[in-house]
This record gives structure tokens, C-alpha cells and sequence, in this order.
């Protein structure tokens, strides 16, 4: 008789067989568990510590600010799930923003509303040009971005001479008004809804979308199986510019002024929101879902640190930053997770 007790499989070797059901759905799903943990946490809190946070016309207020920062995340994310970067994004909203409200004035030309379209045509370009010189001449995304952001700065200071232009297209404002209801909310959130939407289906249910990830997960076995990369990269640096021409006309509305100084903390929120929400910077991980995650903590975050009514208004962008790095922490740590189970299964 053999004394040999039988071998071990795979999984009760890596001990993932003893995994409750539950623990092994957790760790499959950390990317968006740790950052839905992280928005249940800041809404509990804010919920308790202030009076106003849950109120409809506060939650009205976050919608309306947070509106363009969903749009132009939207194009990050599709930047981010390619490994590249574009942090030229601010300034090509600002110069979006200060074209349509240049057109609006019509000094010397007035396009009135038209001038909105030519705005977001104009930001898709520079966002093309980024792709271009990116893929097709070699230039690193981070060095080709940054010298966009020089440029549309410039062009933003130059348009009006340095100077805000305080007459925008009349339908921005009425769009942006945080009381400018359709079905209990602002019309500006479903405008960032539609935009998150569009950009969820494509990356999800399209040829496109998918060869975004492969770009991103491996390039080279991407360029292998017939993915042209180059024009992938190319044409989600031009997606980015269209999102953040379209966050820039959203911006001019809510602030009822095109300034050519506005927006110069729309870089980093918006890669931020995109970052918290669980898409890796090193790209082919995450997705539009990870992003509206990242949206609503940031907003959550941003919104509640304004009503707390002890907090010292200099120490909220310290505070603001130690929280926003104690959640990428969790976000950290849910994607070793996350790779740990993969490679016990």
C-alpha cells in the first residue's frame, strides 16, 4: 500500500481554494472596490460633520463643478489606458474657452454661437498635432504636451492681449446655471453623463477600444497582432483636445467670463480623478467606470473640505493632498491585490 497522499492542486497550493467566495470576488475587483470604499468613506463623513452636504442644492453645486472636469477625464482616460500622457489639457481649454468668447464679441469677427464649434475644432486640432508629432515623429508624450501647454497658454494670453473677455455665448451660461434643472438635475451633469457614456462604450463595445488597451498593456505584442499604434495613439491625443475644448467652453459658462489665467488647476484635478478612480498611469488597466469613481471622490473631497466649518481655509490644499495620497495608497494596494489573485488562479 503507498503511503503518498495525492498532489496538490494549483489552487489549494497557492491557498486560494480556502478563499471564501466573497474574498475571492473582492480581490478579483479591488481596482474599483478600493476607490467605491474610499467615496463611501468621504460621504459618511462629510454626511456627519456637515449640515448641508446632502442637501439637493448642495449636491446640485457639485454636479455643476464637477461637470467639466468629467468631460476633460474622459479624454485623459483614454490617454492614461495608452501609457501616454497629456498635460497640455488646461491650456488648450483656456484657449477653447477664450476663441468661442472671442467669436461671441466679435471683434472683428463674430460667428456668435459658432464661435463654440470653432473653439472645440480648434482644441481637437491641437490635440491631433499632439498625436502626431508623439507618434509619427518621436517625441515623448510628456516633452510634446508640455510644449502644447506653452503654446496654448500663449495663444489664450494673445487672442485679447492678456485681458478677459466678460461677454460669453448666451448658451453656455444658461447651460452652466447650477439652477438650470432638467428632471431634478443641472443640465450640465447630463452633459458630462452623455460624454462619459460615449467614452465607456467606445472603450468597451469597439474594435478602437480595445486596440487602446492592447497599446497600452503591451505595444509591442500589440503591433504583433496587426494593431497599428501609432494612429491609436494619434487619435486618442486628438479625443483628449476635443474633451478638453469642450471642458473649456463649459468653464466659460459657469464662470460667465473667458479669462486667458482660468483653469490652471485643471491638469492636475482631472488626472487626478482619473488616477484615484484606479487607471493605472502605465496603462491597459482601468476604464471609464474607474474614472466616475475618481470623479465623485474628488468632488466629495473638494466639496466637503469647503464645509467643514473649523477647517482652516490655508491648510485645506495640504489636507486636501494627504487625503488624495492616502487614497492612492489603498488604490495601490488593491492593485497588488487585484495582480496576486490573478496569478494564483
Amino acid at each position: 500500500m503507498s503511503n503518498m497522499s495525492p498532489a496538490l492542486t494549483p489552487q489549494e497550493a497557492s491557498g486560494s481554494g480556502s478563499q471564501s467566495p466573497f474574498m475571492q470576488f473582492a480581490s478579483r475587483n479591488a481596482r474599483l472596490l478600493a476607490p467605491l470604499l474610499t467615496l463611501i468613506v468621504l460621504v459618511i463623513f462629510f454626511s456627519i460633520t456637515t449640515d448641508v452636504f446632502l442637501t439637493v442644492r448642495n449636491l446640485r453645486n457639485v454636479i455643476t463643478q464637477v461637470a467639466p472636469i468629467a468631460v476633460a477625464a474622459t479624454g485623459v482616460t483614454f490617454v492614461l489606458l495608452c501609457a501616454e500622457i497629456d498635460l497640455s489639457i488646461a491650456s488648450i481649454a483656456t484657449f477653447a474657452g477664450m476663441l468661442a468668447a472671442w467669436f461671441w464679441v466679435g471683434d472683428p469677427i463674430s460667428l456668435g454661437s459658432w464661435g463654440i464649434l470653432v473653439g472645440i475644432l480648434v482644441a481637437a486640432l491641437l490635440g491631433l498635432i499632439n498625436g502626431f508629432f508623439i507618434s509619427y515623429v518621436g517625441i515623448p508624450s510628456f516633452m510634446m504636451t508640455l510644449a502644447m501647454l506653452t503654446i496654448g497658454s500663449g495663444l489664450a494670453t494673445y487672442i485679447n492681449q492678456g485681458k478677459p473677455i466678460f461677454e460669453v455665448p448666451t448658451i453656455t451660461r444658461t447651460i452652466a446655471r447650477a439652477n438650470n434643472l432638467f428632471l431634478g438635475l443641472p443640465v450640465m451633469g447630463y452633459i458630462a453623463i452623455a460624454v462619459l457614456i460615449v467614452g465607456h462604450i467606445i472603450l468597451a463595445y469597439t474594435r478602437f477600444g480595445r486596440q487602446v488597451y492592447m497599446t497600452g498593456g503591451n505595444r509591442e505584442a500589440a503591433q504583433m497582432s496587426g494593431v497599428d499604434t501609432r494612429r491609436v495613439i494619434m487619435l486618442v491625443m486628438m479625443i483628449s483636445g476635443l474633451t478638453a475644448g469642450m471642458a473649456g467652453i463649459l468653464f466659460i459658462g459657469r464662470l460667465s467670463q473667458a479669462n486667458p489665467a482660468g483653469g490652471q488647476n485643471m491638469l492636475i484635478d482631472t488626472i487626478a480623478a482619473v488616477v484615484l478612480g484606479g487607471t493605472s498611469l502605465f496603462g491597459g488597466e482601468g476604464g471609464m467606470l474607474n474614472t466616475v469613481l475618481g470623479l465623485l471622490i474628488f468632488a466629495v473631497l473638494s466639496n466637503g473640505l469647503n464645509l467643514l466649518p473649523n477647517l482652516n481655509i490655508y491648510f485645506k490644499e495640504a489636507l486636501t493632498g494627504i487625503i488624495l495620497l492616502c487614497a492612492l495608497l489603498l488604490n495601490v494596494l488593491a492593485l497588488r491585490l487585484e495582480t496576486f489573485q490573478r496569478r494564483t488562479e
